[in-house]
């Protein structure tokens, strides 16, 4: 029989400061009072955890609201300058860096494109540490200042004492990537998919923001998917849900990367739609995976005036739709997000299409309560994800650190009143 759980004062203050700075961190700013309300917490208890956040730097006031002729009320949010977080976006081709103030406002940026055909483990660690110094030079802030870095990957993410990607369409089997950081960099690693760092951003900033459950689709030269369940992100028994491109649509299909038959990735990925393009077309020539965003928006300017491009989007809207359809089925969300380069570029040309082709292979009632809509945060949203995972941690924390009674010490710099 498992013993009782005890609950100490610091794990109640631990609680209170969470609930508290997750409200300011997604809703600020906030007074008081509203912190209270939406974290469920006292006057007394707001009053006191607040003081000693506001004397830590984690949050700030930022200016007072009226409260119908009473005593005007402080507004709250959290600290810009309380320290900084660096996302970063690992794709096939290239490399996408950003450092961000703890505001999740981008202060710098670095790409970086490989030469090599097929996504190599040392490459990748390569460019994500160069993009690293690189960010952290441009910005100027000491790497004391950081509060850790998130990478957003394509594959699984499978987080033993650390994170180990298996990427089975890119050949990475078993690869210790957050070792093989920590080998180069002394700065907090956090690891996790892609697709899931862009739904997280997506739903604390972006399309998904005020939904409990949505789906948001990162089409590119993979396909992946996070499912937000109850408001949170649905990982599965081993991290790994969510590998919507490898459901199958064709039995016996076409071959996918994956070593698998008729996945959907072979229909609607960047890599797939372009090759169906060349084999309607008659070409022969094979597309180099840097070029596919330029093929792909060629092939959708064409489309009014080449069959074949016309033939192949109109195939991709199928394969989509039902893949969306068995998504509304399957999970019945409020939203779709169609978020990823592909997924965006798709969306502008061809988004009624796709929900129209999604209702077709849909269950009326759910189809009816689902929005299908295009991702609001561009191409930078796997990065600003990566960025989100050691914020996500911080809050979780309470901004209280081993070896601290509240939290980290005072930041230099506050945001000031007003």
């Amino acid at each position: 029989m498992p013993r009782p759980s005890t609950t100490t004062v610091r794990d109640l203050r631990k609680s209170n400061r969470s609930r508290a700075l997750w409200q300011v961190f997604l809703n600020g700013p906030l007074t008081r009072q509203e912190v209270g309300s939406v974290a469920g917490l006292s006057p007394a208890t707001v009053s006191n955890l607040v003081a000693a956040l506001v004397a830590e730097g984690v949050v700030a006031e930022v200016g007072l609201e009226d409260s119908n002729g009473g005593r005007p009320r402080g507004l709250l949010q959290v600290n810009p300058g309380y320290g900084y977080v660096i996302g970063v976006d690992v794709g096939e081709t290239a490399f996408l860096v950003e450092l961000f103030d703890f505001g999740l406002q981008p202060l710098a940026r670095h790409t970086s494109v490989t030469d090599m055909t097929v996504l190599d483990p040392e490459d990748a660690v390569r460019h994500i540490v160069q993009g690293i110094e690189a960010v952290i030079a441009e910005a100027g802030v000491p790497e004391s200042a950081l509060l850790g870095v998130g990478v957003g990957v394509p594959g699984l993410v499978e987080n033993r004492e650390a994170a180990v990607v298996h990427g089975q369409s890119i050949g990475w089997d078993a690869v210790p990537l957050e070792a093989m950081l920590h080998s180069r960099t002394g700065l907090p690693i956090l690891v996790d998919n892609g697709a899931k760092t862009l739904g997280q951003a997506e739903r604390w900033f972006g399309a998904a923001r005020d939904t409990e459950n949505a789906v948001i689709a990162l089409l590119g030269i993979g396909v992946g998917l996070c499912i937000i369940s109850n408001g949170e992100v649905y990982r599965g028994a081993t991290s790994s849900a969510g590998e919507w491109g490898h459901t199958t649509v064709e039995v016996g299909g076409r071959a996918c990367r994956c070593g698998a038959q008729g996945c959907l990735e072979a229909y609607v990925g960047a890599g797939a739609i372009v090759a169906r393009h060349e084999q309607l077309d008659g070409r022969r020539a094979a597309a180099a995976p840097g070029e596919l965003d330029t093929q792909i928006a060629a092939i959708i300017a064409a489309r009014d005036r080449d069959q074949a491009a016309a033939q192949v989007l109109a195939e991709t809207v199928t394969y989509l739709g039902a893949g969306i359809g068995g998504l509304v089925n399957l999970f019945n969300p409020e939203r779709i997000v169609l978020g990823g380069w592909l997924g965006q570029a798709l969306s502008d040309a061809l988004l009624p299409e796709i929900r129209r082709a999604a209702g077709r292979q849909a269950l009326r009632l759910p189809f009816s309560r689902a929005e299908i809509v295009k991702a609001d945060l561009g191409q930078d949203a796997v990065a600003l994800g990566g960025a989100t995972l050691p914020i996500a941690r911080l809050l979780t924390a309470g901004a209280m650190r081993a070896g601290s009674p509240g939290g980290r010490r005072r930041a230099r710099s506050a945001v000031p009143a007003g």
